[in-house]
């Protein structure tokens, strides 16, 4: 059975205003705790031969320097790895480039993940209309796979993702979880009625659904 209110309440969700090299960016920031240790949580979001067990293949060379392609996503370059509690790699896709950071640390609980995905929205009508779900959303989705592959060990074939997408669970874990990033935004915007309906937009995006007028 597929608990949507259990890992819906298991990610941490914030949104941060920063800068990258003197420029200002919005961050989205994902935090989620698993029950494992930090070496072993390290070789899952790095090995090339894990990820595509829960995330999506990679291709390329996945070191320090080195250029990486997911496949049917963003390409980039991997630009810190400190093993194993830092992984840093720009995020190029549709002619933009962002900035994804991860970092690992030992909990209570087991190890935790943080994700912070800084981007330079500054003219770009995607934020104002989508707001931080437009990520959030996609890589709170990795973190809940990742729950699951480290839960059973197994890969989740890319056809039982795209059906599960369909489904009514997987419906509701994506709405919930761009209301969830909708009042994460809200929280911080000035404008929560504007974060709310820009949520409902990105509901609509994942889901299929008729967007909000």
């Amino acid at each position: 059975m597929f608990d949507v209110a259990r890992h819906l309440g298991a990610t941490t969700r914030a949104v941060e205003d920063s800068t990258h090299e003197g420029t200002p960016v919005k961050v989205v920031v994902a935090s989620r705790t698993y029950p494992t240790d930090v070496d072993d949580l390290w070789r899952a979001v790095t090995d090339p031969e894990r990820i595509p067990r829960w995330f999506a293949p990679v291709s390329g060379d996945l070191r320090l320097g080195g250029r990486f392609q997911v496949e049917g996503n963003a390409g980039g370059e991997v630009l810190a790895c400190d093993e194993p509690r830092h992984l840093a790699i720009s995020w190029e896709f549709g002619g933009d480039t962002s900035w994804v950071d991860v970092h690992l640390e030992e909990s209570a609980d087991g190890a935790t993940l943080t994700l912070r995905h800084a981007a330079d929205v500054s003219g770009n009508e995607h934020w104002p209309t989508y707001g931080p779900g437009a990520v959030g959303v996609g890589w709170e989705l990795g973190l809940m796979g990742l729950a699951e592959h480290l839960a059973t060990g197994t890969t989740i074939p890319h056809e039982q993702v795209e059906s599960w997408g369909a489904s009514a669970d997987g419906q509701a874990f994506m709405s919930g979880s761009a209301t969830q990033w909708g009042e994460a935004d809200a929280a911080v915007s000035g404008d929560p009625d504007a974060s709310r309906a820009a949520a409902g937009r990105t509901a609509a995006f994942y889901t299929g659904a008729e967007p909000p007028a």
